[in-house]
Order: structure tokens, then C-alpha cells, then sequence
């Protein structure tokens, strides 16, 4: 994956690289108790916690900020979508990469998450080119189960991790260059 400077529109959303200056914005959402734990993450404490994550998380290659285009703050995050690859994913091999997305709380049931899932799904595949997206879900995460399988994507198998929490089950979910272009252009 190349230099991140790539920017991708939906109808509703402009997904853009992370920047500094959105350390507020994320705190505000990922302070949220219903947030990080689904994600296998601690709520943040503090923006300058925020800030460390905006560095060492998310500022990465094919890593986006998700903004409303039509709200009163049009350029602040409301979640984050991104792809890893093999060097950073336990899932993904050559070729491949692992979805990783949250939306904040206030505007969850909207399908946001599934137009920005579905739209870095497209890069993904058209875009870059890459023949497989894996991701990992907790098995008590409806919603995110339900936007994997808007897309799609399909149950591969379950393990057991440790969290923050203790052990917790997951499902590990795939969808390949093959079954996205039969589901676009079919």
C-alpha cells in the first residue's frame, strides 16, 4: 500500500487521512465505554492519549477518518475505517489486508458504517488491486455483524482471544476479489 494521502467520498461521507488536529474530535467519541471494548480497545482517558493513538494508529497508510459531508462540523470524525496489511494483521497474507472500523454512538443505526466499509471495500479491491479482506469481530457485536454481512462477507471461523477483559469470542469473517465483483456487478 502506497503513501497516504488518498481520499474517498460516499454519498454522506468524505473519508480522509487522520490528522493532529482531530486528537478532540476522537477523544470525544472514543471516551465512549460502548466503543473501544467492541473494538478490542480500552476507552482513551484523555486527548493526549487520543493524540498518541492519532500517531501511532491511525496516521498509517490506508487508515481514514470518517466525516459527515452535511453536518454543522463537516471535517470532524465521527469513527475511523482502515485497512492493515500483512506486516501489521495476523489475518492477512500477500495480497490481502484486515478491516478494522467504529462509528460514534450518537449516530449508530444510520448505515454509516456500512457506506464506509462498503466504500474502502471498493478501493480495495478496484482501486488496490487486493484478492482478499479479512476482519474479526467480537461474536456479542451485532451491529458490526450485521454490517459484515451487508457486504457480504462471510463466516470463516471462531477463536477464542484475551481482551483487557479476559477471554472473549471472536469470528473471523473474509471476502474475496471474486465475491465482491459478483455482488457489484451482477
Amino acid at each position: 500500500m502506497e503513501a497516504h494521502d488518498t481520499v474517498l467520498e460516499t454519498p454522506r461521507l468524505i473519508l480522509r487521512p487522520w490528522r493532529e488536529d482531530d486528537a478532540h474530535a476522537l477523544f470525544i467519541h472514543a471516551q465512549n465505554p460502548l466503543i473501544g471494548p467492541a473494538c478490542g480497545w480500552e476507552p482513551h482517558r484523555n486527548e493526549a492519549e487520543s493524540l498518541a493513538i492519532i500517531h501511532s494508529v491511525l496516521m498509517r497508510p490506508e487508515t481514514y477518518a470518517v466525516t459527515l459531508k452535511d453536518s454543522s462540523h463537516p471535517d470532524a470524525p465521527i469513527g475511523s475505517v482502515g485497512l492493515k496489511g500483512p506486516a501489521i494483521s495476523t489475518l492477512a497474507g500477500p495480497g490481502e489486508v484486515e478491516l478494522g472500523y467504529w462509528i460514534a454512538v450518537k449516530l449508530w443505526g444510520h448505515g454509516l458504517a456500512t457506506e464506509a466499509v462498503g466504500r474502502v471495500g471498493r478501493h480495495a479491491f478496484e482501486d488496490l488491486g487486493l484478492k482478499k479482506i479479512w476482519a474479526q469481530v467480537l461474536d456479542d457485536n451485532e451491529r458490526s455483524l450485521r454490517v459484515l454481512h451487508k457486504l457480504g462477507m462471510k463466516w470463516q471461523r471462531s477463536e477464542q482471544v484475551e481482551s483487557p477483559w479476559g477471554p472473549e469470542d471472536k469470528a473471523i469473517y473474509s471476502l474475496d476479489r471474486s465475491q465482491w465483483l459478483e455482488r457489484v456487478y451482477r
